[in-house]
């Protein structure tokens, strides 16, 4: 009997469940809409709600440092991709601020060709123009960017400067 056993199982094992819920959650956060079976949007929709919810808590002034953090590493848990956990944090929950909860809406959109499995279209509620998007990506991706080629050429430490001098005094030695 399946008594107090809210968890759907999804015709899966508990590790390939736990993977879809976070690819699919990272992908909705990501793209602010996916289209899936209707039984694997109402269970991602339940963890894309608790997600939201969570950075929420963040925007509060009076929070501590600490707790900010604590809430970044569970949100993290689920959202391994660290360009969509900024987003959540900085972007995503700053529009729902003044929401409580409902923050996603499933529309089903008919079956499937294939095996008439129902689909559904699964979208966070206040979701951004695919332009608007593609023009935040392309900002954040050019400043990684920069940031790596910034790291690239700031040397590690003195240490390594004087090592690289030393290197190139010997070649020069050598050669004469």
């Amino acid at each position: 009997m399946r008594k107090r056993n809210k968890v759907a199982q999804l015709h899966r094992t508990k590790e390939h469940r736990s993977a879809l819920i976070s690819n699919m959650t990272t992908s909705l956060l990501h793209h602010e809409e996916i289209q899936t079976t209707v039984g694997k949007a109402k269970e991602v929709r339940r963890f894309v709600e608790k997600v939201i919810t969570r950075a929420k808590k963040n925007l509060d002034e009076n929070l501590d440092a600490a707790k900010k953090a604590h809430n970044i590493r569970l949100a993290g848990r689920l959202i391994k991709d660290k360009e969509v956990l900024a987003k959540l944090f900085n972007d995503i929950a700053a529009r729902y601020k003044e929401i409580n909860g409902g923050y996603t809406r499933i529309l089903k959109i008919g079956p499937r060709k294939s095996d008439a499995s129902e689909m559904a279209l699964l979208e966070l509620v206040n979701k951004k123009s695919l332009i608007d998007l593609k023009e935040e990506r392309k900002v954040i991706r050019a400043n990684i960017k920069s940031t790596k080629k910034d790291q690239a050429k700031a040397p590690e430490n003195k240490k390594d400067e004087k090592n690289k001098k030393e290197k190139k005094d010997k070649k020069n030695k050598n050669k004469k």
